[in-house]
């Protein structure tokens, strides 16, 4: 089709016009009209130019990923092979994982400016968290599929080669994750803090993105329960993994304020997608309190078991020989099976009250979806619609099944149908995207501003 007869079609449809497709050099944008032209019907670019705008925001698509994986794993309704269905997700996610690290690292090899500006632009320096959210999510989805096709030897909480094995790998992996994004937490937010003042973020188009570098280092608390399960010092792995998971849930309760004061000043933000990711937080946190309440009692054991005595609160001690807690306070012994019942009710009490929280957010965004999407043009914040969620559902699971509420667990296995078709549309709806340069083209990515 000529140039012509492009500019003619942008015309009678001006809803597809794209203004302010790039800057020279790329063949776009040095022609006013070409920039209304639609994306598909533009001149092609070679595919390495194209790699220019391969952003962090593509690790959205493994969050996601792992995200149903690991909803296929906990499901509390299951049919035969489902299991096999959730590992066949999980191994594809890690070929997604390696195929989009293998783009970025090749972007940053051709572009050589690429990873400042990274950095630098907020727009995408938002995204760089998640590619720490995919790894927790990874590591995540191999401790439930190891327990799965590897369950322990005996009922003991001594498993096999294969459970003992991941169980050092979590250990491991656990305090390397802890440590790395706990830094990038603290850098994270002092680029964004610094950035040249043209560049910075405007309050008046705040979304729950802002949230996303504290993400990573709370889901340490969500890994803490897993790595907890049969390591030795599991108490330093809870301790530390509680830290951490209150760390990231304070700071998006402060950006929570700025959020909503944001939509009740100018309404709500063109991409709604991005509306679900306030739903994350006070999910995952939830989640988390129960997982890590659950190793307490086994952790408490094991410090008694072995003759230790750890100063404990209101001047509780472990006792060195025997299974209770003796207070020096003056106290009775106390069994260690009241002292962890009383951390589970603590744990559920907090995760109902955060699960509360996060239902509203949920339904809110829902509200906001249903009610119109003024942009309908695929951005990757669409994968929003997923990973969030996805811990929603898994602290519906954890609270259900305390509970012991068919009807939670039920509406847990429907959430979960629904995210899987959910993550089946996103995707082709991506793939789609690429092919009609809706993204991985000037001015339409994270890397445009």
């Amino acid at each position: 089709m000529s140039i012509t007869s492009a500019i003619a079609a942008a015309k009678a449809e001006e809803d597809l016009s794209t203004p302010g497709l790039g800057p020279p050099g790329h063949g776009l944008g040095e022609d006013s009209d070409l920039r209304r032209v639609p994306t598909y019907l533009q001149p092609s670019l070679p595919w390495r130019k194209r790699l220019l705008h391969f952003t962090f925001a593509w690790y959205t698509v493994t969050m996601s990923t792992s995200g149903i994986s690991l909803l296929l794993a906990l499901t509390p309704h299951r049919f035969p092979g489902l299991s096999t269905v959730g590992l066949i997700i999980y191994l594809l996610d890690l070929i997604f994982f390696l195929f989009i690290t293998a783009a970025i690292t090749l972007r940053f090899i051709l572009y050589k400016n690429a990873f400042r500006r990274a950095f630098t632009r907020p727009t995408e320096a938002l995204f760089i968290p998640t590619f720490f959210l995919s790894i927790a999510a990874i590591l995540s989805n191999a401790a439930e599929y190891t327990l799965l096709f590897f369950p322990p030897a005996d009922v003991k909480g001594e498993g096999g080669n294969g459970n003992m094995g991941m169980a050092g790998f979590l250990k491991v992996m656990f305090w390397i994750y802890l440590g790395l994004t706990f830094v990038f937490s603290v850098v994270g937010y002092h680029l964004l803090f610094t950035v040249k003042e043209e560049r910075r973020l405007q309050v008046s188009a705040m979304t729950p993105a802002w949230i996303l570098p504290i993400f990573p280092v709370m889901l340490a608390g969500t890994l803490a329960g897993g790595a907890a399960k049969a390591a030795r010092q599991a108490l330093g792995i809870v301790a530390a993994g509680l830290a951490a998971q209150g760390l990231g849930m304070l700071v998006s309760v402060f950006f929570y304020a700025t959020y909503l004061s944001r939509l009740m000043a100018f309404g709500l933000p063109v991409q709604r997608p991005g509306m679900f990711i306030a739903v994350g937080p006070p999910s995952f946190t939830a989640a988390a309190l129960i997982s890590l309440a659950e190793q307490v009692e086994g952790i408490l054991r094991g410090l008694t078991s072995q003759g230790r005595e750890v100063s404990w609160v209101m001047g509780l001690a472990f006792a060195s020989s025997s299974s209770s807690i003796s207070a020096s306070a003056g106290l009775d012994t106390i069994p260690v099976e009241m002292v962890a019942a009383g951390v589970r009710l603590v744990a559920l009490t907090s995760a109902v009250f955060l699960w509360g929280l996060s239902f509203w957010f949920f339904v809110s965004a829902v509200g906001a979806v249903v009610a119109g999407m003024p942009d309908r043009r695929f951005h990757l914040s669409w994968w929003s619609f997923i990973f969030p969620n996805v811990g929603f559902v898994l602290s519906t699971v954890r609270v259900g099944k305390v509970f012991g509420s068919e009807g939670l667990l039920w509406f847990s296995s429907v959430m979960t149908a629904c995210l899987f078709l959910a993550w089946i549309v996103i995707a082709a709806r991506c793939l789609r995207a690429v092919r009609r340069r809706e993204i991985m083209w000037p001015g339409h990515d994270e890397d445009s501003s």
